[in-house]
């Protein structure tokens, strides 16, 4: 084992230079933060570090709250300048966020700070562009063209707000954002969906199944990018794989399940079963539980619909085991198949087997 003693000989010695080995230090941290109370196989996961991130994140939710009451007394109607004022108190208000992510999240490296100041910064930058750009007329008279350009530069700023902080949940935000472009987009040119399924019916009117697919393939794959550029998850790259995955998941399953489930044949629940077992296939291979997180509702409206009655506590009763049992098993059953399919996947690219 490489020590900090090693590192300095190696300065010294001009075999590393000084950034190198600070670098090669702060890999090491991170390797221990995240792997060092994990057994192997396990997939790091961190929402907070300590109650302390806990307590800073009340404060930043009361504080929120009591920014927006202010900027409700003070944005005053009857004074004209109305869309000024609330575009003013979005900079304002963008601007504290800014200044309170350096500190909590550049200094201190808190965790759950700075995944509530990304939904405030999103929050902050979606309401402040739909004020400056969108058109209320024309959202209540159900035209969305106005939408689409206020939602597309929130996204941007998210963008750029994780290119600063690199906060590895500001990834699922800004492939949040990217969904609601894509549909609001959508919309505008296709016209508001009958109901909430027809967004992730393939047989429903209009094109919002199939973008939602198209947009959930995209993020899968640039979570897989993220993920095959860090095999052992020691950086945030990995991080940020998790987040997108968090995103895509529901929506490749949504599409698909929902659209096999509404047809109430035999041969599409036969059909559904095989898609979500090819589903955990895959999250097993890439080590992923995101995935199958995804795919428990659908699996427990399957056992509830193919079986009448008793038969459906029974099936969520066995669909209930086989998790738990495929939780347990989960390294050996990934070695197995990693076996299996190892000629044909890019096993160095993929976390290693335990």
């Amino acid at each position: 084992m490489i020590e900090r003693d090693d590192l300095r000989a190696a300065v010294s010695a001009g075999i590393v230079t000084e950034a190198q080995a600070a670098s090669l230090a702060s890999l090491a941290d991170s390797r221990r933060g995240a792997r060092e109370n994990l057994k192997p196989g396990d997939e790091p996961f961190e929402l907070f570090k300590g109650f302390n991130e806990i307590f800073i994140v009340v404060g930043l939710g009361i504080l929120s709250m009591g920014w927006f009451a202010v900027g409700a007394v003070m944005i005053n109607p009857g004074a004209g300048g109305l869309l000024r004022q609330a575009i003013m108190f979005a900079i304002v208000g963008g601007v504290l966020i800014w200044l309170l992510s350096e500190y909590f999240i550049r200094i201190r490296r808190m965790v759950a700070p700075a995944i509530a100041l990304s939904i405030l910064w999103a929050l902050n930058a979606l309401a402040g562009f739909t004020a400056a750009f969108a058109e209320p007329f024309m959202v209540g008279q159900e035209d969305y063209q106005s939408l689409p350009l206020p939602a597309a530069l929130a996204t941007l700023t998210i963008f750029f707000f994780w290119l600063r902080f690199r906060v590895p949940f500001a990834m699922a935000m800004i492939a949040l954002g990217a969904f609601i472009v894509a549909l609001v987009w959508t919309a505008a040119g296709a016209g508001t969906p009958e109901s909430a399924t027809d967004i992730f019916m393939l047989s429903g009117d209009g094109p919002f199944a199939w973008v939602t697919l198209l947009i959930g393939l995209l993020v899968f794959a640039l979570a897989m990018g993220f993920d095959m550029s860090d095999p052992h998850r020691v950086t945030r790259r990995a991080a940020n794989g998790f987040w997108l995955h968090v995103i895509a998941a529901p929506a490749l399953v949504n599409t698909v399940a929902l659209t096999l489930f509404t047809q109430g044949t035999d041969a599409a629940y036969l059909a559904l079963a095989v898609f979500l077992l090819i589903f955990a296939v895959i999250a097993i291979i890439i080590d992923r539980r995101s995935f199958l997180i995804a795919a428990v509702g659908y699996c427990v409206a399957l056992s509830s619909a193919v079986f009448d009655g008793d038969g459906a506590g029974y099936g969520i009763l066995i669909l209930g085991a086989s998790l738990v049992l495929l939780g347990a098993a989960w390294e050996r059953l990934r070695a197995r198949l990693l076996r299996l399919f190892g000629p044909v996947l890019p096993l160095d690219r993929l976390p290693p087997s335990a």
